[in-house]
C-alpha cells in the first residue's frame, strides 16, 4: 500500500502537457537518462512481472509494458525540444499530429495526469492495448463518481464480460476494471 501512496504522489498535475516518443531502439533506459539529462521528465508506464530468479524461485520485476515509447513532459518550448531531439545519437521520433504535419503532438496534462494514475503499477485489474486495439473499443465517454477511481474519466468499456474505464493518449491504452454503476455519463459530470 506504501508503493501506491508512493506512486500518487510522484504524479503532480502541474497543468504541463507532454510528449510521446517513438522509440527505433532497445535502449529504452538509456534514452530515458538522455532526456533527464537535459533537465526534461519522462513517464513510462511499467507492469509486475514474474520472472525466475538466479536461485530458480519466482519473483516480481518492474517491467516496461512497451519498450518503444517513452513520454516526455514540456519543460521547454519546442524549438528547444527539436534540438534536444536531434542531438540524440539514438533514433527516436516525437508522434505527430497527423501524418503530413510538422508539428508535434502534445497530450494535454489533464489526460497524461489520468492516464500516469491508471498505470499505476499496483493496480492488478488493469490492461493495456495499443492505440489501435483502443481505437476498436466502443464506449461512452463517462466520469466515475464513486469509488476508488472516483475522479477519473474515459470510456467505458466491456471486455471478457467486465467493464473497464479506458483512457487512450497517442502510442497506447489503458483499461481499469470498474463498476458501470459507479460511472455516470461525461455530461452528468456534476
Amino acid at each position: 500500500m506504501a508503493e501506491t501512496a508512493k506512486h500518487i504522489d510522484e504524479i503532480v498535475d502541474d497543468g504541463v502537457s507532454w510528449y510521446a516518443v517513438r522509440l527505433f531502439t532497445i535502449r529504452l533506459e538509456e534514452v530515458k537518462a538522455f532526456f533527464i539529462e537535459n533537465g526534461l521528465e519522462c513517464f513510462v508506464p511499467q507492469q509486475y512481472v514474474v520472472v525466475e530468479g538466479a536461485n530458480g524461485r519466482p519473483h516480481e520485476i518492474l517491467r516496461p509494458v512497451v519498450r518503444n515509447l517513452i513520454f516526455v513532459k514540456q519543460a521547454a518550448g519546442e524549438r528547444q525540444f527539436r534540438k534536444i531531439i536531434q542531438d540524440a545519437d539514438y533514433k527516436i521520433s516525437v508522434l505527430r499530429k497527423s501524418k503530413d504535419s510538422q508539428e508535434y503532438a502534445l497530450i494535454p496534462h489533464e489526460q497524461m495526469y489520468e492516464f500516469r494514475l491508471m498505470c499505476n503499477p499496483e493496480i492488478t485489474m488493469r490492461k493495456f492495448l495499443s492505440s489501435e486495439e483502443a481505437r476498436m473499443k466502443a464506449g461512452t465517454e463517462v466520469f466515475v463518481k464513486f469509488g476508488p477511481l472516483k475522479g477519473l474519466s474515459g470510456r467505458l468499456v466491456r471486455s471478457s464480460k467486465k467493464y473497464y474505464l479506458l483512457k487512450e493518449v497517442p502510442g497506447i491504452g489503458v483499461m481499469l476494471k470498474v463498476s458501470r454503476w459507479c460511472c455516470v455519463p461525461a455530461e452528468d459530470r456534476k
